[in-house]
């Protein structure tokens, strides 16, 4: 009888070790790293920007479209890569809940850096807006036309590709349904 309880008792102890939490990053922002000069840090945060200290290790993440394992440890991870300018910074990461991805632009003034969350429908209205005023005010298409190349200028020299401005926009789509 007693090998029996100790038997049970061992299955007992063995069942709540290999049934642990799995550690998942849902949500994520993008700081400034406090520790190093033009870098920034990701930190893991839930849905109320709390940040998640229970995680730990190594995370794949995507950088402007390179593959970078970022090393969490109490929710947060340094990219060790400088900024020289400003620019845009679209971070995603793919977890078994789904793709999580946020675009950034990062504001470097003086020695700091401000990392800004460019929303997915902010890069849809800009568009949107210049050719409803263009078509409802014939004499600012060719203006609304200079703004737009000014537009692409502007979001292509600071990092912001065609394939990646169109990939935020789906993503942010995907996020709503």
């Amino acid at each position: 009888m007693k090998k029996l309880l100790l038997v049970f008792c061992l299955i007992a102890a063995a069942h709540s070790f290999a049934f642990a939490d799995k550690v998942a990053i849902n949500h994520f922002v993008i700081k400034e790293n406090p520790f190093a000069v033009d870098e920034v840090a990701v930190v893991a945060t839930d849905t109320a920007g709390v940040i998640q200290e229970n995680v730990n290790g190594v995370f794949t993440f995507v950088m402007n479209g390179f593959t970078e394992e970022l090393k969490f440890d109490k929710g947060t991870a340094f990219y060790r890569h400088k900024l020289d300018r400003s620019s845009f910074l679209y971070a995603k990461h793919m977890n078994d809940s789904g793709t999580h991805a946020i675009l950034y632009y990062i504001y470097k003034h003086d020695s700091k850096l401000s990392p800004f969350h460019i929303s997915w429908v902010l890069l849809v209205a800009i568009p949107l807006l210049l050719v409803l005023l263009a078509y409802m005010f014939k004499r600012f298409i060719i203006i609304a036309v200079v703004i737009f190349c000014i537009f692409l200028y502007f979001n292509y020299h600071n990092g912001l590709s065609i394939p990646t401005f169109f990939e935020s926009i789906i993503d942010g789509l995907k996020n709503m349904f």
